[in-house]
């Protein structure tokens, strides 16, 4: 038996609209939440036109002029832009009957090469038990006739099987929602071998070792520990069957372990380091569930990763900015202090869920909505732009070349303080010290 996708109405009328407008075909993204019962689509976004591409100039005779690259890059964009709990669900192609046969085989290429660039972004791995089956869905711009298939991107070899798409007014009205505020501090050394233009690299090794830590923490839900096993919140009833777009929200706190209780014995390495990265502050999470009677643990699993996903997308921008707009791989740059990206959260008509996006402290909300208009398709009123956090900072300090023989002994004799330390389960902000004439930034909270 096939996957059920449940899809709010709303996506079917997006659907039709697009197939009234453009022809032959179209691409675009399926955003919404797996459950282990059925899926939710709750959204359905367009592929933005390339700037210099004509869509009259689309080749009307074959769906091989699709480009693969810049759907899976939208698809990255908008992936940043959801909060825990909605992902992007699959892909559709709104074509006209001529292009029909050739559809099924585009989708494929599409849902199996956006999902491999999303495994390359992410620092957690899905479970064993989880819904690993996409969406591609094929729509007749003439006959308005819907063909739903998926695909499971575990396997590469896989077929497609069948699905049901079914229509439902008011799918994410009354979702649950779990809020919480992460304080971050975490360094991240740098290895003396490692150059400039390897920032990222060691940034995203050093959030993957953080992830670590917040895969194993202890969540507590409206204060309490709740079973895995165990329904998120009780007297659903209450909420279910409801159009009125109303949320219900848990407030959530998270206790991360100070260190890993093993059997195995902990070893110290002393690597020889350049300079440093630290994150401090304390950054906004949240993620959406469905109200179909959620597991505990389902809701659990959505907020890690939206924490997750947050400071990792944060460091992402960040260092696409600094790319852009001065170069990261120059050598001799003056210590600086920057902004980072804040997070903020949009309403989305008729549904309790709001989408996420980021915002440099000189970004107007013109951009902000512009932005939303060109990923998600989605006129935006600045009036509706809430803005979740206070603005952080970002202390940028240049690396030093040349180090004497002293400078290298101290490096060397902190780095083994540091790694004892952490194996003891002890984080001493004075380590960071030591590496004051060396490349680091501070992520903190006014």
């Amino acid at each position: 038996m096939g996957r059920t996708y449940i899809v709010e109405e709303a996506v079917g009328q997006y659907l039709s609209d697009l197939s009234a407008k453009l022809k032959p075909y179209v691409t675009g993204l399926l955003i919404g939440q797996c459950s282990s019962q059925r899926d939710y689509v709750i959204r359905a976004v367009r592929t933005p036109p390339k700037e210099e591409q004509d869509e009259s100039n689309i080749n009307p005779s074959k769906l091989a002029s699709i480009d693969e690259e810049w759907v899976t890059a939208h698809a990255s964009q908008v992936s940043r832009m959801l909060p825990g709990g909605l992902l992007v669900l699959g892909v559709f192609i709104i074509a006209t009957p001529e292009l029909a046969k050739d559809s099924q085989s585009a989708l494929r290429k599409l849902i199996f090469s956006v999902e491999k660039s999303m495994m390359k972004r992410r620092l957690w791995k899905p479970g064993e038990d989880e819904v690993s089956d996409r969406a591609a869905l094929q729509v007749c711009s003439t006959t308005k006739k819907i063909v739903c298939r998926t695909y499971d991107v575990q396997d590469p070899k896989s077929s497609a099987k069948p699905a049901d798409w079914k229509y439902q007014s008011a799918v994410s009205a009354c979702w649950l929602a779990l809020d919480c505020t992460v304080n971050v501090n975490i360094h991240i050394p740098l290895l003396a071998t490692s150059p400039n233009h390897d920032l990222e690299k060691n940034t995203k090794n050093g959030l993957n070792r953080w992830s670590k830590q917040i895969e194993d923490s202890v969540f507590l839900i409206n204060g309490q520990v709740k079973d895995n096993d165990t329904e998120l919140v009780e007297g659903l009833k209450k909420l279910r069957g409801s159009t009125q777009s109303s949320t219900h929200f848990s407030d959530v706190k998270v206790l991360t372990q100070l260190s890993q209780v093993s059997s195995h014995r902990s070893t110290a390495t002393v690597q020889v380091c350049s300079g440093s990265i630290n994150l401090k502050g304390a950054v906004k999470c949240r993620a959406y569930i469905h109200n179909s009677k959620p597991k505990v643990k389902e809701a659990v699993q959505a907020l890690k990763r939206d924490i997750i996903n947050t400071l990792s997308d944060r460091c992402e921008i960040l260092f696409e900015d600094l790319i852009i707009n001065e170069g990261l791989d120059k050598k001799n740059f003056e210590r600086e202090y920057r902004v980072l990206p804040q997070r903020l959260f949009v309403p989305v008509a008729g549904s309790s869920v709001m989408l996420s996006d980021y915002k440099f402290r000189d970004e107007a909300a013109g951009e902000i909505q512009e932005r939303f208009v060109e990923m998600l398709d989605q006129a935006v009123q600045a009036e509706d732009i809430h803005i979740a956090e206070e603005a952080s900072t970002v202390d940028i300090c240049p690396v030093t070349d040349n180090t004497d023989d002293t400078q290298q002994k101290q490096l060397t004799k902190a780095t083994l303080l540091l790694k004892l330390q952490q194996n003891m389960g002890v984080v001493i902000a004075a380590a960071v010290a030591v590496f004051a004439s060396i490349f680091s930034f501070n992520y903190f909270s006014d």
